[in-house]
């Protein structure tokens, strides 16, 4: 079976450097002021992008710039300006996702102004069935990006039916709410529109539950005091009992009242909402883990599986992407899957996780009501190797760690777990704990290189201080 490409995020060149040292085939960056993640993007000059390009071409990796905003008119205008200087560095590809531009870029390329530049159809296009699929193949575009709302039994279809157009699925990362990004909530909270580049995540917010409430003669929304009598735990238990796909069970009166949601920096601002019984993080997707289907992704012929996180850490980055690439190595080899995988990606920093619409389950598993923030719960980044000396390693710490704590050692030659035994201040005195960021310590690593990532295993249980 042929082997997918690997393609991680780049939020800057380190991130890109060490999704190439783990394993990535490719890299997607984003386009200054014309991608979905204008905040948090290291490759904000036209200087950076062509290094970026020049370095990936010279390992013989890819390098894909994301331009794929839904613009208003003020950067239409300007759009072609911006990304011409770009089409001439040749990339390996451009992620769009507005017909227009792409017309404007394709239009270009064929009047023989510009070098052709393959166009990749970004996700936020939300393209669902063959036929779309088709029909930006007679466009021009070259590559698909599916849509996650997609099954595998749906991805199969559509290899089938377009055998020859590029697909691209998304296998890791943060899921919406809405359609494959297609959001306004943040926009509506504090003016800063997800579909340009700056969402602040306002699914991913605490919010709390008011008591119910009743409609005005005007129609205003006041609070009403719950019936006493009700239990969300009751009413759990009564609907598994009478589950059933599309929702048989009674409905309780309560359910088909209003109810008030104050969202925890905005006390006192009460919007009217319908919940259900957990209520506290009810926009909140789970994060997508798909490495558990690589295998049959590869066996369909997906050309391409992505990891979402340009936002993320280079820790994230190289985790995912030694994951990812072993998954992918031995689906192509024939090997069964290896279950340590899921176990070794609990060691990131993620809000739980769902294989999203790849499998049909319950509504339920694809929501998170436990908590908005992203929590590990096997391992955590704690430092990051700068150089070493004389069989000692200076590390920059990230995160607490002490004496006697097991962690791991991740660099692209292999990992191992170690039982830390001595550490140094940066003057040569003994230390029993580090602290946090940002320091700099010594420790006992000959092996390690520069660039080498420290995790403190969160699952083993570290020596007691009588032993240190």
């Amino acid at each position: 079976m042929k082997a997918p490409e690997l393609l991680l995020p780049a939020g800057g060149p380190e991130r890109m450097r060490t999704a190439f040292d783990f394993g990535a085939d490719a890299v997607y960056a984003g386009h200054p002021r014309y991608s979905l993640r204008a905040r948090n993007n290291e490759f904000s000059k036209l200087e950076q992008i062509a290094q970026g390009i020049e370095e990936a071409h010279a390992r013989g990796r890819k390098f894909f710039l994301t331009s794929n905003l839904l613009p208003h008119n003020d950067k239409v205008r300007t759009y072609l300006r911006d990304i011409e200087p770009i089409i001439h560095m040749r990339p390996d590809g451009i992620i769009m996702a507005d017909p227009g531009l792409i017309m404007m870029v394709l239009e270009r390329m064929h009047g023989g102004g510009w070098p052709e530049v393959p166009i990749h159809l970004s996700v936020q296009a939300n393209t669902l069935n063959s036929a779309a699929v088709k029909f930006w193949q007679k466009v021009g575009v070259k590559r698909i990006i599916l849509s996650r709302e997609l099954s595998l039994d749906e991805i199969a279809q559509i290899r089938q039916d377009c055998p020859d157009m590029e697909l691209e699925v998304f296998v890791h990362g943060a899921l919406c709410i809405a359609y494959s990004g297609r959001c306004l909530l943040s926009g509506y909270f504090n003016r800063r529109d997800p579909n340009q580049g700056t969402c602040t995540n306002a699914c991913r917010w605490s919010y709390a539950t008011q008591p119910a409430a009743e409609s005005t003669d005007t129609g205003e929304a006041v609070p009403l005091a719950l019936d006493t009598a009700f239990s969300f735990a009751d009413e759990a238990a009564q609907a598994e009992q009478a589950f059933a796909a599309c929702g048989g069970a009674p409905r309780h009166p309560a359910a088909d009242r209003v109810y008030l949601l104050e969202e925890k920096e905005r006390p006192g601002q009460l919007m009217p909402i319908l919940e259900d019984e957990h209520g506290t993080y009810i926009m909140n997707s789970k994060d997508l883990r798909a490495v558990e289907h690589v295998a049959r992704l590869v066996q369909i012929g997906v050309d391409s599986l992505k990891i979402e996180g340009r936002t993320k850490s280079r820790y994230y980055v190289a985790r995912t992407a030694q994951i990812y690439r072993r998954a992918i190595d031995d689906a192509v080899a024939g090997r069964p899957f290896d279950p340590h995988l899921i176990t070794e990606l609990d060691g990131l920093a993620h809000r739980g996780y769902t294989p999203g619409f790849l499998e049909r389950r319950p509504s339920q598993d694809y929501q998170n009501y436990e908590r908005g923030s992203s929590e590990s719960q096997r391992s955590q980044f704690v430092g990051e190797v700068q150089a070493v000396r004389d069989g000692w390693a200076e590390v920059e710490t990230k995160n607490r760690f002490a004496v006697g704590d097991t962690l791991e050692l991740i660099q692209p030659r292999g990992n191992r777990t170690l039982v830390l035994e001595a550490m140094r201040s940066a003057e040569g005195a003994s230390l029993a704990i580090a602290q946090g960021s940002p320091l700099r310590v010594w420790l006992p690593l000959p092996d390690a290189t520069p660039g080498a990532m420290l995790a403190r295993r969160l699952d083993i249980h570290p020596v007691s201080e009588k032993t240190l």
